[in-house]
């Protein structure tokens, strides 16, 4: 599956995003220490990380748009939540 999708799927399911836990993920599935990754190789790996942050954002419903679909099924928010 690879480190970029592992992250995705990571995100999906509630995690929030944090740079150091992508890129020692990539590390690790290298064989390498996590704070091997310098230079260039780590502003590429920058824009990977950004990369899916902002899609996995775009992926996930606003609050507004999960009550909505909630108020719609007959679940209305509750007070003091």
């Amino acid at each position: 599956m690879g480190a970029d999708e592992a992250y995705r799927r990571l995100l999906a399911a509630g995690s929030r995003p944090h740079f150091i836990g992508y890129y020692a993920m990539v590390m690790g599935l290298q064989g390498r220490p996590w704070n091997d990754c310098k230079g260039k190789e780590k502003a590429d790996l920058r824009a990977r990380f950004d990369a899916i942050k902002a899609d996995a954002s775009a992926s996930k419903p606003s609050e507004d748009k999960i009550e909505a679909i909630l108020d719609e099924i007959g679940i209305p928010k509750q007070p003091g939540i």
